[in-house]
């Protein structure tokens, strides 16, 4: 079976998470909001470190409900910087309260927060065609509009090259490689 090229095959975890998670089109509001502080927290770091510690992410962050996560105390947070099971950094761990409640206020002000995302792909997936890794962009005008807009919503950690990774994780953006299996369209 032929995967994408940028997956390492010798981790099963990864390959679960290329074969029925990467690149399949979401709209599910809780996870949209659990991708976004997940692919802040890669910043600088690989996806595969954020994926081992995916789960105590949830675990820590109340499974990424926003209304939950916005009510989390500086205390809290302030442990969380101890925890090895998520990346220890403690501008990245407050951001995602800040990101909670940059949520919350984008749902008060524009309504649905998963149809404002996929606007800015036109409402459906964006499919790329690339064949080979250097095919692939590391931003795109849709994830500096992205960016910009959230970062004016009041996220953090949500820079042009991360919203590119959350717009292909999220199926927003199909960059399945075109000798992918998981290619469609």
């Amino acid at each position: 079976m032929t995967r994408c090229p940028w997956l390492p095959v010798d981790k099963p975890l990864y390959v679960e998470y290329h074969d029925t998670e990467w690149g399949v089109p979401s709209r599910d509001a809780r996870y949209l909001f659990e991708m976004i502080n997940l692919e802040g927290a890669q910043a600088g770091l690989s996806w595969w470190t954020v994926l081992q510690k995916r789960e105590r992410y949830r675990e820590v962050f109340r499974n990424f409900e926003p209304d939950e996560v916005a009510k989390m105390k500086d205390a809290a947070l302030d442990k969380l910087v101890l925890d090895p099971g998520i990346i220890r950094h403690r501008g990245k761990i407050f951001a995602v309260r800040e990101n909670a409640k940059a949520w919350l206020a984008l749902r008060e002000r524009e309504g649905d927060p998963v149809e404002w995302l996929w606007s800015f792909v036109g409402g459906k997936p964006k499919v790329n065609r690339f064949k080979v890794m250097s095919d692939f962009p590391t931003q795109t005008p849709e994830s500096d509009a992205l960016s910009k807009a959230l970062r004016k919503a009041g996220f953090n950690f949500v820079g042009s090259t991360t919203m590119y990774a959350f717009l292909q994780a999220t199926g927003m953006v199909n960059d399945h490689t075109v000798t992918c299996f998981k290619k469609k369209g």
